[in-house]
């Protein structure tokens, strides 16, 4: 074995040093902004400007409990029965959420991250997405999170790394936080408009013009509002950015943007998931590059070629 062999060899030891269940924490700060990252999924598990949260946190020692921060890969939302098919083979990946009979947000949202690169105010983020039976593709996904004057950034790219063509779709899972007061007490708005219209299973069938509670162009009262809904047809303001606002009780704004390289919103008030101590506790503003069943249905699905790329990009940030 020449030297070479040896170096390449050389086992890479897992860490055993004890760790919080959200994952070893990872901090960025930069004047007022403070953000912490975890490693398990690469989730955002807080991010606050001056002491005023802007998503929702969840503590350290404890499981993301609705998705909270997490990157949602290679497909965001729901796939039906975990059952698609590609290049004529039909696969099937574990069905994650029984009651409902789908597989929820993707495959890296529970795996370990590597940190590639770090500075104060900015974290890189690795995960290279094991070929299995359900989805036998060689994906390697990148998360930098970048705190500035104007708030957080996030940058994912997934690249090809295998022979054939994979399909591929992203979404993230922020929660906005309402501040100091109650969500029944704020304001939402979300520049889009066009509703996804879904079944029983939360699986789309359709869409219609916003209306109704539905229709969030302008700012309304979270009173009452109760969604679990997909948006397209977004709006976009002379940057090209799409928005999502909820401003709280102390009249101040926490807004999560995505610029032209997604088109999808998911919004969730947390009127019924399962994690009962975080109803209500924030509203889920997700962008997403494609909605639920992608893999089945093939809408807005990328169709990642071999050593190709896929970059996404969108922030959040406090407004006065």
């Amino acid at each position: 074995m020449t030297s070479t062999d040896a170096s390449a060899a050389t086992p890479q030891l897992v860490s055993t040093s004890a760790a919080p269940l959200s994952g070893q924490q990872v901090e960025i700060r930069h004047g007022a902004h403070h953000a912490v990252v975890t490693d398990v999924g690469a989730k955002l598990r807080a991010y606050e400007v001056d002491g005023r949260d802007v998503v929702t946190p969840f503590g350290a020692d404890e499981v993301a409990p609705a998705g909270h921060g997490a990157v949602l890969a290679p497909w965001p939302n729901r796939l039906r029965d975990g059952r698609y098919t590609w290049d004529g083979v039909e696969l099937q990946v574990d069905v994650s959420e029984p009651e409902r009979g789908t597989a929820l947000h993707g495959l890296a949202m529970w795996l370990r991250w590597q940190v590639e690169d770090r500075t104060a105010s900015s974290v890189r983020l690795a995960v290279r997405l094991a070929p299995s039976p359900g989805y036998p593709f060689d994906v390697l996904l990148r998360v930098t999170y970048s705190l500035s004057d104007q708030g957080l950034e996030v940058v994912t790219t997934a690249r090809n790394l295998g022979r054939s063509t994979a399909p591929y779709g992203v979404g993230f899972h922020p929660w906005l936080s309402p501040g100091p007061g109650s969500l029944d007490d704020c304001t939402f708005s979300l520049d889009a408009a066009t509703r996804v219209t879904v079944d029983e299973r939360l699986l789309p069938t359709g869409t219609e013009p916003v209306r109704g509670q539905y229709d969030l162009r302008e700012p309304r009262t979270a009173r009452g509002l109760d969604l679990d809904d997909a948006f397209v047809d977004v709006l976009r303001d002379a940057d090209g950015l799409s928005w999502a606002r909820l401003t709280g009780a102390d009249g101040r704004t926490a807004a999560i943007w995505m610029d032209g390289s997604m088109d999808t919103w998911q919004v969730c008030t947390g009127d019924h998931i399962s994690a009962v101590d975080y109803r209500r506790t924030g509203v889920a503003a997700e962008p997403m590059s494609c909605i639920a069943d992608a893999f089945r249905t093939g809408d807005r699905l990328v169709h990642l070629a071999p050593g190709a790329e896929h970059t996404v990009r969108w922030g959040a940030t406090l407004l006065a």
